[in-house]
């Protein structure tokens, strides 16, 4: 049951972060079940606006989940192979429950249609979530204990989060929400309103181009903090490499295409490629 319990997880994170699945296989065989069971639980956290209408439901979801890391559902865990296969690599690892439940209430904003207030309340909020699940795959890699990689991390996974939320943002403005800070909209004299709507504007161009140039920036000091990262641990921050190409292909294409995409094929092959530097001792960013 607990060998199906990793199945299940690792087919969920194949068919919904295809990214970071292919960045796991240059991962210890050992340890890449369990890089499944924390990406799997963050697919599930970050689904759970998608499969409730109200607030009050996703609420109710997202307390099961705490209830999963506490240990007061243990009842219902049986049942759930990604509780399953979370709560063994928990207990494998010694990882506390802390950044899991820090990473459940900062994906409560994801439940309200409230815009994020600032750039600062934005890269928290990477941070509690995407840098999280960064520094535990780390640990993971790191066979339990604890490595030098909370720097890169937290500008890995803020990175990471910002041009993602950017290839998302004509999704998210269809069901009402708006990632897109409150103070760089307001500097660039444009409203939530106008991002929900789907207007096009120079204003909109600017604050995308600054968030970008915020990205590039987290990008550069990663690069930076990943010297201190053993070299076994690497294969965590793979997804970060796809990065650059990513800002590079959003500043040519329509903010609100929800079509965008670059080939899996091309994304394959920069893995690979950032991969083979990291092994030879070279930057993979």
């Amino acid at each position: 049951m607990l060998k199906a319990a990793y199945r299940h997880a690792e087919r969920l994170v194949r068919d919904a972060d295809r990214d970071r699945w292919l960045a796991s296989l240059f991962a210890d065989s050992h340890d890449r079940p369990h890089l499944h069971a924390i990406l799997a639980f963050n697919l599930e956290i970050a689904r759970v606006r998608e499969v409730v209408r109200e607030p009050l439901p996703g609420e109710m979801r997202l307390q099961w989940w705490r209830d999963v890391i506490e240990g007061r559902a243990k009842g219902d865990v049986e049942s759930h192979p990604v509780a399953r296969a979370l709560l063994d690599t928990i207990d494998i690892y010694r990882l506390p429950d802390r950044p899991f439940l820090d990473l459940i209430e900062a994906r409560t904003f994801d439940l309200y249609d409230d815009p994020m207030p600032s750039l600062h309340d934005l890269e928290g909020y990477a941070g509690e979530t995407t840098s999280t699940l960064f520094q535990l795959g780390a640990v993971i890699l790191n066979k339990g204990a604890h490595a030098d990689t909370a720097d890169a991390a937290g500008h890995a996974g803020v990175a990471y989060a910002l041009t993602g939320l950017m290839r998302a943002l004509a999704h998210h403005a269809r069901r009402g929400q708006v990632y897109l800070p409150l103070d760089m909209l307001a500097a660039n004299g444009i409203s939530p309103h106008d991002v929900r709507s789907g207007l096009h504007s120079d204003g909109l161009r600017r604050t995308l181009a600054d968030l970008r140039e915020r990205a590039r920036m987290h990008v550069d000091a990663a690069r930076s903090a990943m010297t201190t990262v053993p070299r076994h641990v690497q294969p965590v921050f793979l997804p970060v490499a796809l990065t650059p190409m990513w800002l590079d292909y959003l500043e040519a294409a329509d903010p609100f295409d929800a079509g965008v995409e670059i080939p899996l094929w091309r994304r394959q092959w920069l893995l690979w490629n950032a991969a083979r530097r990291a092994r030879g001792g070279r930057p993979m960013f």
